[in-house]
């Protein structure tokens, strides 16, 4: 190992400037265009690779940990700014080692070490590097490669004067636990830390995020003129899947699309049933534009609706409503929670029976991050609410006749007054699709 004295820590590389999020919050938010251009200030990329390290490398320095090594590829993005693909999501074939203030080191699947090497003049040449470790077990760990690189990952650790200092470990394949454990490393969990450093984002982020949702606008504008009897669910998920990617999306992670006596109790998928006159019916988008998320549900009835089903979603809005209003910053998300029902009101036994249902959670690179709202979980564990977040809200109600339901969902950016929802096609009443 080197001699060489540690820089890994050094203040003065982590600056003010990084950590910065520079946010606008005078007038709307804007939903620019996809392209880049000369005569508008857009999504300034350098400003944003920059914030998501600083916000990392501050994150590291206010633990007990010296290093981050991630294999969660949100948080190798959100650290690095590298992405191989959306089928990398489950492979484990990646991973990322951040020593204190040290520039990362990528560990990339093949030849996209070397992609990066010519054409992510962010990151230092040499610290692009070629490796896979346990591909979700089809390289067994006999065949040495998570030994090889443990011990080449402590080797680096010593280097950056980080030796003995816990390492933040995100997630990974129990057997690489083990061969980091058998390098001699402490291993802790890191995941916490990296969802700390998401929590604020940047205007950046917040820029990205409203491109992202300004993008189902549009689809939930198609699905409302196509939603009649001879359409099926499926119908819909392919045309909003092609519409999506259409217009830019990146992955289009699900599109749940649930109707009639499917709503009641409340699955999370779609099938081939075909929509119904009166059905009710809801959706919900999760897709990305540059790796930035949306979970934006909408409900609908088609030609027509009951008063029992009109009352349900009257109650969902009501409920929504009143959580919007009182997010602001310094709220803790056990008063957010406090305006939903309880489970059983709504003929649950218990709230983590109810899960997901009355739900507020953060939402960025991942589609579920830091701080979550619910019953279940936020009276015995409140968050302090803080400008820069952004919220996807959602809630559900089932209606009297046994079957049908309604879920809305806004998507809220946290200002330093209050919050602005940026989900925007109209939710306020019940849309009626192709009205008889």
């Amino acid at each position: 190992m080197s001699d060489r004295p540690s820089n890994a820590l050094i203040p003065n590389l982590l600056t003010p400037q990084d950590i910065e999020p520079n946010w606008r919050w005078e007038g709307k938010l804007p939903a620019w265009g996809h392209t880049s251009v000369d005569f508008e200030k857009r999504v300034d990329h350098d400003r944003l690779r920059r914030y998501r390290l600083g916000r990392t490398r501050q994150a590291l320095k206010n633990s007990d940990c010296g290093t981050l090594l991630l294999f969660d590829v949100n948080n190798i993005r959100y650290v690095s700014a590298t992405k191989i693909g959306e089928w990398e999501r489950d492979k484990m074939c990646r991973f990322c080692l951040l020593t204190g203030d040290d520039a990362p080191y990528v560990w990339d699947f093949g030849s996209a070490a070397v992609h990066h090497k010519k054409h992510a003049d962010w990151l230092v040449p040499d610290h692009c590097r070629a490796g896979v470790v346990g591909m979700r077990g089809t390289i067994p760990p006999s065949f040495g490669l998570m030994k090889k690189y443990a011990e080449e990952i402590a080797g680096l650790i010593e280097d950056a004067g980080m030796k003995g200092m816990p390492v933040g470990v995100d997630y990974a394949e129990t057997a690489m636990f083990h061969a980091l454990q058998e390098a001699g490393l402490n291993v802790v969990d890191g995941q916490q830390i990296m969802l700390e450093a998401r929590e604020i984002k940047n205007w950046d982020e917040i820029q990205l995020l409203t491109q992202a949702a300004s993008m189902v606008d549009g689809v939930y504008h198609m699905i409302y003129e196509n939603l009649k009897p001879g359409i099926r669910e499926n119908d819909i998920v392919a045309l909003s899947n092609k519409m999506l990617y259409e217009m830019g999306s990146d992955d289009v992670e699900a599109i749940n699309a649930v109707s009639g006596e499917r709503c009641n109790p409340h699955p999370h998928n779609f099938t081939d049933r075909y929509f119904r006159p009166g059905d009710q019916a809801f959706f919900d988008i999760l897709q990305s534009y540059q790796g930035y998320r949306t979970c934006y549900y909408r409900t609908f009835n088609i030609g027509m609706s009951t008063p029992c089903q009109r009352d349900a979603y009257e109650k969902a809005r009501n409920w929504l409503d009143a959580a919007i209003s009182i997010i602001k910053p310094g709220v803790t998300t056990d008063k957010v929670a406090a305006v939903w029902p309880t489970a059983q009101s709504l003929g649950f036994p218990d709230e983590l029976s109810a899960f997901g249902l009355q739900f507020g959670h953060g939402l960025g690179l991942a589609l579920h991050e830091r701080p979550i709202i619910s019953r279940a979980v936020s009276f015995e564990n409140p968050m302090v609410i803080e400008t820069g977040m952004v919220f996807a809200l959602e809630t559900y109600c089932p209606a009297t006749d046994g079957y049908s339901a309604a879920r809305i969902e806004e998507e809220v950016v946290v200002t330093d007054t209050g919050c602005e929802v940026i989900s925007l096609f109209p939710a306020q009443e019940l849309p009626i699709a192709n009205r008889y």
